[in-house]
């Protein structure tokens, strides 16, 4: 009869062969791409990482209120406090995020595995994430 004590917990509904991404490096795609870049970045990792569902919905529930402050300053701020703010906002919502994701990623860590490369990915979803955030806020524009 095995011992509950002894049987792992830490790889219970993890991929194991899809690994993460380090949590830091997804602090240049929130600068460079936004807040929807940096909810995409957040919600695949914490998925790689076995983050459960609750904690998933709260990183895109995060992201979409970093968005709509991002679209209200939008609104009230003229361009160049705009630019300022918006990445003020995506390193917010990532820092958030962050916290959500730390705890596996700490389990991660104890296996002793090498992360997964961000490179392409984060390349990937800093452009698609940015230009995405331009053309809602362009979208505002035409409907204001």
């Amino acid at each position: 009869m095995p011992d509950e004590l002894l049987r792992p917990t830490i790889g219970a509904g993890v991929d194991m062969s899809v690994r993460p991404w380090r949590l830091m490096s997804q602090a240049y795609v929130a600068f460079f791409g936004g807040v929807i870049a940096s909810t995409a970045v957040a919600f695949l990792n914490s998925r790689r990482l076995g983050v459960d569902v609750a904690k998933r919905r709260l990183i895109l529930l995060t992201g979409l209120v970093g968005l709509i402050a991002v679209v209200a300053l939008f609104v009230l701020l003229d361009g160049e406090s705009l630019q300022v703010s918006s990445r003020v906002v995506a390193v917010l919502c990532f820092m958030v995020q962050l916290r959500l994701q730390r705890p596996m990623d700490r389990a991660f860590q104890l296996r002793g595995t090498d992360y997964g490369s961000l490179w392409a990915v984060g390349i990937g979803l800093t452009i698609g994430g940015a230009v995405t955030e331009g053309l809602i806020l362009l979208l505002v524009t035409v409907i204001r």
